[in-house]
């Protein structure tokens, strides 16, 4: 810290949070300093790097505030940033969860990423689009994790899923957030205001429909129809891939949550049940 902000007192040092790339700690209550938990030190290295690059760039396309880098440690897999406003939207009562606003400014955000030529983020991201029918394979790899904390009732409507074939490989790739959950979402609580999107670490080139997917898997159907509303194209494939999605991808959360002890990430996904795998 010295060494990069000369002069900065720190006072106080708090945990953040953690989740599966990265972990996250809070300096004076406003300055985030992250660090990836790759192992590898060149492929840490280089991550911290292209992250910075891509927040740069990110920052002149999105709609919404992006951290804007304040010093990295590469060879640390360390970004430091001063935080945005807000409260990841993870951290809202569920109740207080309200999609209005929210899920349209997430739409308008993916539009912005979308329309920017894929070919021209190509040297800052790589492509991350694996073939449906693996998302199958380790979403049924998951759900043998996540089985038992999983209501009876849902259980026969999530193998039915976990038999059928999944949607076609059929669409034009785009520049994405690549892991817009809630998690990376900040609100105001009081406006419920969108003020910020954070952890751009997963940023790729993929199908569009994969962060409709998350918004669906974490806001319910209200807010998949908003987003879709404001992102206005291809509405109807962009739909029935974005279920699929979260079909696969809550399962993931729930082993997560039971994996490392975060409940909240299996408190979210158990609401999740009731749209994606409906008894």
């Amino acid at each position: 810290m010295g060494a990069h902000l000369p002069g900065y007192r720190i006072a106080s040092v708090a945990l953040l949070g953690e989740g599966e790339d990265n972990i996250a700690y809070e300096v004076n209550g406003e300055l985030i300093v992250r660090f990836a938990k790759e192992s590898d030190p060149v492929e840490r290295a280089a991550r911290v790097n292209d992250e910075t690059r891509l927040l740069t760039t990110v920052a002149g396309i999105s709609p919404l505030p992006v951290p804007e880098p304040s010093f990295t440690v590469a060879e640390l897999g360390c970004l430091a940033y001063f935080k945005l406003p807000g409260l990841p939207l993870i951290d809202v009562p569920a109740a207080r969860r309200s999609p209005n606003g929210i899920a349209a400014a997430l739409g308008e955000l993916l539009a912005a990423l979308h329309h920017v030529p894929a070919e021209r983020m190509t040297d800052l991201v790589n492509a991350d689009d694996q073939p449906k029918q693996l998302w199958l394979s380790e979403a049924a790899d998951t759900y043998s994790v996540a089985v038992e904390r999983i209501p009876t009732a849902h259980r026969p409507i999530v193998e039915a899923f976990l038999d059928a074939p999944p949607p076609a490989d059929e669409y034009a790739q785009v520049f994405s957030h690549n892991d817009l959950g809630i998690e990376h979402v900040l609100v105001d609580p009081a406006t419920r205001t969108v003020t910020g999107i954070i952890d751009w670490s997963d940023a790729a080139i993929v199908d569009p429909a994969y962060d409709f997917g998350l918004l669906y898997r974490d806001l319910g159907p209200a807010a998949l129809s908003q987003a879709l509303q404001a992102y206005q194209t291809d509405v109807d494939a962009i739909s029935a891939r974005a279920v699929f999605y979260a079909r696969c991808s809550v399962l993931e959360d729930m082993a997560y949550g039971i994996e490392t002890g975060q409940e909240k990430y299996l408190e979210k996904s158990l609401t999740a049940l009731k749209w994606l795998y409906p008894a």
